[in-house]
């Protein structure tokens, strides 16, 4: 069976005022110290006040799904001594007047010298799905095709509506805010893994980017495993929801990987209409239309379940196909993370969207 691994970022928020504050550092030692999770598991991220967790490989989405209430447990457990909570939503409804401390390693303060309004501004979090590949020439014809879903599961993991205390209009502002760094968005059709590689070492050479880590793709090739990594997607308010987008991940990989096997060509879109589409997609969510596998805009709900028949066959080989597809329906139901947070914000202001999101 493929294999899969997770990856989540938290914001640290004041209770009280639901204010970022910068205490990832005893945070993450204070995880390090529970029964709960290793230090290794719990990561800092580029600003101090978000912290990071990693699953191990895992074979099974139950593994994932109880790897990640494991290191959630951790985390919320020594957040709450240091008078903090973690909250996975995709951005910080709420922000300073002043930028945010960055997290002291040689990387992050070189960012903030490159870019200091925007790493002001990087309070979003991401989940990252890692899925294992055979080589990084089938990795990057899997990216290939992945692009043309790449906006229905933005839309689906929609969690970060809110930003400096209102409603931006958009269900995933946290796509529209990374989008702004140099690489970013969805990355070129790529003819080859030596194509990659070359387009990459022009960028590193150039001095444009510092290291592989500033290449912002929605989907790249990780650096550090044999994996193709899915990044379009929102932290989710629920585990459910994160387990159930990472076995649609996996399923699509799962897919493509058989149709390049089989040599079937790879179907080349137009650059900007898969990105008008991940836009279109971050900023209506689930409530709109989506651009389906025939360049047509329809319903978001339908184009969700013409992903979900494409890669039945690969959930039905891994046992996922009953638990998918109940979490696809409660979404539909319960709708995303970002109607969530407006819903509560309609009914009890910022405090209900604090109590939501760190609750």
């Amino acid at each position: 069976m493929t294999t899969i691994g997770v990856e989540e970022e938290y914001l640290l928020l004041d209770p009280a005022t639901g204010l970022p504050v910068p205490l990832a550092g005893k945070v993450r030692a204070a995880a390090g110290w529970t029964p709960f999770a290793t230090g290794q598991e719990v990561q800092s991220e580029l600003l101090q006040a978000q912290v990071e967790v990693a699953t191990p490989v895992c074979d099974t989405l139950e593994e994932v799904g109880s790897h990640l209430l494991r290191l959630r447990h951790a985390v919320w457990t020594a957040a709450e001594r240091h008078g903090c909570r973690p909250s996975p939503c995709g951005t910080s409804p709420q922000r300073h007047d002043r930028p945010e401390a960055v997290t002291d390693e040689a990387r992050y303060r070189a960012m903030r010298s490159q870019a200091p309004q925007l790493v002001a501004e990087q309070l979003v979090n991401g989940m990252h799905v890692h899925v294992a590949v055979p080589s990084r020439e089938e990795g990057i014809q899997i990216m290939n095709r992945l692009l043309v879903w790449l906006p229905t599961l933005t839309a689906m993991s929609a969690n970060s509506p809110l930003w400096d205390g209102h409603d931006t209009g958009f269900a995933s502002w946290r796509t529209v805010v990374f989008s702004r760094w140099p690489v970013s968005g969805m990355p070129p059709y790529f003819q080859d893994v030596a194509d990659y590689d070359r387009r990459v070492q022009r960028l590193l050479k150039s001095g444009l980017i510092a290291d592989i880590g500033q290449l912002y793709w929605v989907i790249r090739l990780s650096a550090r495993y044999p994996t193709v990594e899915v990044r379009c997607l929102d932290v989710q308010l629920r585990v459910d929801d994160a387990v159930m987008l990472a076995g649609l991940v996996r399923a699509l990989v799962t897919t493509e990987l058989e149709a390049v096997s089989a040599g079937a060509p790879a179907p080349e879109w137009h650059p900007e209409l898969l990105r008008a589409g991940l836009w279109h997609a971050a900023r209506h969510g689930l409530n709109d239309t989506l651009v389906d596998l025939e360049r047509n805009t329809r319903p978001a709900e339908d184009v969700l379940f013409d992903l979900l028949r494409h890669v039945t066959p690969a959930l039905d080989a891994a046992g996922d196909t009953q638990q998918v597809t109940a979490l696809i329906h409660r979404l539909l139901q319960d709708r995303t993370g970002a109607d969530r947070q407006r819903a509560a914000l309609a009914e009890g202001g910022l405090q209900a969207v604090t109590d939501l999101i760190a609750g």
